[in-house]
């Protein structure tokens, strides 16, 4: 065929394949478009997930009578107007292509007034000229109606699921507009139903219900917030904690100055915050809330504007990772509901004085030395406040479980997996904060590696001596294993470089380095970590409850599994049916 411009008509429906792919885009559409005009309120009338009709009215600043018309044009936009306000968008909206292309594929009309304004107009997708503009009664703010989605397009249409399934996809959108603005007043209803109806939150405890209400109870339960601010950048919101994590990446919620964003980088950067306290193939759950000058990122990097591009991915994905490592970083008694956060914080600090949290795990034979002051403490009566937030020992159950009593009840302690996170963390401390000593080969093994895996050893040696291993290319394909670190002696060499290669990669700096060889430590503390079966004395035990109220992460092991569960009285009670 000969080169010739589209119609308008069909140019319209090209780019509704661009925004309206399903109900769950018009919903978004519609619901960012009311967020920008500055609603607080916002109702969403849906019948048949969004197909037959969706209705979206909100109280806005309203749309101008001369403006209507031009709010169904293609690029027709009232949020940038220039190149450099584009860099520096930070509505949600600003292509100023959804209208239009929604009204290409249904039948829409719109209904707005300014707040300043006496009367309301009205104009149809259909008529969308100046002349096609009528009076009609609404109250300030505006309402856009959507019936017969993909009317004209029935090939389109075919290729929807199930209602339920359409429903689904756009309750998701939904919520995810609910977490992004507390401040919003949203109701929802479905074929004549209501499906959710959320006052706006703003104290802390109309947050958490808010969050409750979307996330589920069971997250609201088991979350943390966190906020921190540095660099320009702030961090805020709710992790769950490890032990609670998911089977599936279902309850992971991250906003950037406002918008929902699905980031590869961002998503990383958290679970690698989460990197030694997963167990196997979970998943964390969050609600974050990321804030930095919109200068700093790109958000017409994508049509649907769901992923970003950041101008400085390093700094960024090392704010979020160290921001979630701090958070989910505390001691075992942390989680016990027990202490306040004064407490929290003494304890914290004690971990960072206590010579011991930087000493090298010790032997089984030393436990008894080390920590004999604790073989004259009594076991308090229940309720005495001086009572530490682990208790005190017992007895020991099959040489495996440490049975204790606190203040509140019962504490049961896999020993096994309490020793492993405490040498764990122990060793990682003696790399990070100290020189690392090295253990010289008498003899070096050579080790076949890849040209590519030669030439990061040579290009990273500095970095890998800081850490302990002196390696050096012999050979365009071999390397010289000279020394290891003193703490992991009696690992075999070339199988403690061969972990160490795959992570070299890249523009490694020293923390990256450290990361990895974090994985290769976690399998020497689990080796060093008391056996099951060992009989532990009563000052055994009660040294390493005190250990663990001094030890980050110490609630899980270094593979992600708990190492204690606490039952309250009320909780002994009810199993036995006590005040019934």
């Amino acid at each position: 065929m000969p080169i010739r411009e589209l119609p308008a008509h069909l140019v319209n429906q090209i780019a509704a394949g661009e925004v309206v792919e399903r109900p769950a885009s018009v919903v978004k559409e519609l619901l960012e478009n009311s967020l920008d005009a500055g609603a607080s309120r916002i109702e969403v009338e849906l019948e048949e997930a969004g197909v037959k009709l969706c209705r979206v009215r909100d109280d806005g600043a309203g749309i101008a009578r001369e403006e209507l018309a031009l709010a169904l044009a293609r690029h027709a936009t009232s949020k940038i107007s220039s190149l450099e306000e584009l860099e520096h968008v930070a509505t949600l909206g600003f292509r100023g292509e959804a209208l239009p292309s929604i009204a290409s594929v249904s039948r829409l009309r719109i209904s707005s007034r300014e707040r300043s304004a006496d009367s309301g107009f009205m104009v149809d997708g259909a008529d969308c000229s100046s002349s096609g503009v009528s009076p009609a009664a609404h109250p300030p703010g505006t309402t856009v109606e959507v019936r017969d989605l993909f009317f004209n397009t029935p090939a389109r249409r075919r290729f929807l699921r199930s209602e339920r399934t359409e429903f689904g996809r756009v309750r998701e959108v939904i919520e995810r507009i609910a977490l992004s603005r507390s401040s919003l007043a949203l109701r929802v209803t479905h074929n004549h139903r209501q499906i959710l109806d959320l006052p706006a939150a703003v104290t802390p405890a109309e947050l958490v219900d808010r969050v409750s209400r979307v996330c589920g109870r069971e997250f609201a339960d088991n979350a943390i917030y966190v906020q921190r601010e540095t660099g320009g950048m702030l961090l805020r919101g709710w992790l769950v904690r490890p032990v609670h994590a998911r089977s599936q990446p279902d309850l992971q919620y991250m906003f950037l100055n406002g918008r929902a964003i699905r980031d590869k980088l961002l998503a990383g950067a958290v679970r690698a915050g989460y990197r030694d306290v997963l167990y196997r193939d979970r998943w964390p759950a969050f609600v974050l809330y990321l804030d930095m000058d919109p200068a700093w990122v790109d958000v017409n990097a994508h049509p649907a504007k769901q992923e970003v591009r950041f101008r400085e991915p390093g700094p960024v994905r090392d704010f979020v990772r160290r921001t979630i490592e701090a958070a989910i970083a505390e001691p075992a008694a942390a989680g016990l509901g027990s202490r306040d956060l004064g407490a929290q914080a003494r304890i914290s600090v004690a971990a960072r004085q206590d010579p011991l949290a930087l000493g090298v795990p010790a032997s089984p034979g030393k436990i008894r030395e080390q920590l004999a002051s604790y073989s004259g403490l009594a076991v308090p009566a229940v309720g005495e406040d001086h009572a530490p937030p682990l208790g005190y020992a017992l007895a020991q159950l099959h040489g495996v479980y440490i049975l204790a009593q606190n203040a509140n009840g019962l504490v049961i302690v896999d020993a096994h997996a309490a020793h492993e996170r405490i040498s764990y963390e122990r060793l990682k401390a003696t790399v990070r904060q100290s020189a690392v000593q090295v253990q010289t080969l008498l003899v070096s093994p050579l080790l076949a590696v890849s040209e590519r895996e030669a030439g990061q050893v040579e290009q990273h040696s500095e970095l890998l001596e800081r850490c302990g291993f002196l390696l050096s290319r012999v050979a365009p394909d071999r390397v010289a294993v000279r020394g290891i670190p003193a703490l992991l002696t009696g690992v075999d060499p070339g199988t403690l470089v061969r972990e160490l290669l795959p992570g070299l990669g890249g523009d490694l700096v020293l923390d990256d380095l450290l990361n990895v060889l974090d994985r290769v430590l976690a399998g020497s503390a689990c080796h060093a970590a008391i056996r099951a079966n060992r009989r532990l004395t009563i000052e055994e035990m009660n040294s390493l409850l005190r250990d663990m109220e001094r030890t980050e992460r110490s609630d899980q092991c270094n593979h992600g599994r708990p190492t204690l569960v606490a039952l309250s009285m009320a909780e002994l009670d009810q199993l036995f049916a006590r005040g019934r």
